[in-house]
């Protein structure tokens, strides 16, 4: 997922660049969204391991 929003961010980079300043919107919006689903998915399975990591049988 972090891949894929550092692509949107390159095409972003470009595309305003050279001007295309739709593309750049979508393309930088995108990654944005990307991002905060990964930022939110890192967390979540961050303190899953924790908690896990916790436990004693």
């Amino acid at each position: 997922m972090l891949k894929w929003a550092l692509i949107c961010l390159v095409i972003s980079i470009i595309a305003g660049a050279l001007g295309f300043r739709g593309v750049s919107s979508a393309a930088g919006t995108a990654a944005k969204v990307l991002f905060g689903i990964f930022l939110i998915l890192f967390i979540v399975f961050l303190i899953m391991a924790f908690t896990a990591g916790q436990m004693v049988l």
